[in-house]
């Protein structure tokens, strides 16, 4: 019966070599091996770009917390400048 994972990959197994030959195997394996390193290359880069836009948005709402905080800095300054003014001209 053919239900374990074993049994599956012997079926495999020979259907590949029944199909591409003995002498096409190392090439197919090799081809896969390439894949499988592309692949992980891709997911590399992929993790590494993220990693990046990550911190960018990171740095980037850091620098628009500093931009709010020097206008509300400024707003501020210039409701006090108006305060003190109010003061001298009711004195």
């Amino acid at each position: 019966m053919i239900g374990s994972a074993t049994d599956i990959i012997i079926v495999i197994i020979v259907a590949v070599v029944l199909l591409a030959g003995t002498s096409k195997i190392p090439e197919i394996f090799r081809s896969l091996g390439r894949a499988k390193g592309e692949f992980k290359k891709g997911e590399i880069e992929a993790e590494m770009e993220l990693k990046q836009l990550t911190q960018a948005n990171a740095t980037q709402s850091k620098e628009q917390k500093v931009e709010e905080l020097q206008k509300q800095i400024a707003e501020l300054q210039k409701q006090l400048e108006e305060l003190k003014k109010e003061e001298k001209s009711t004195s």
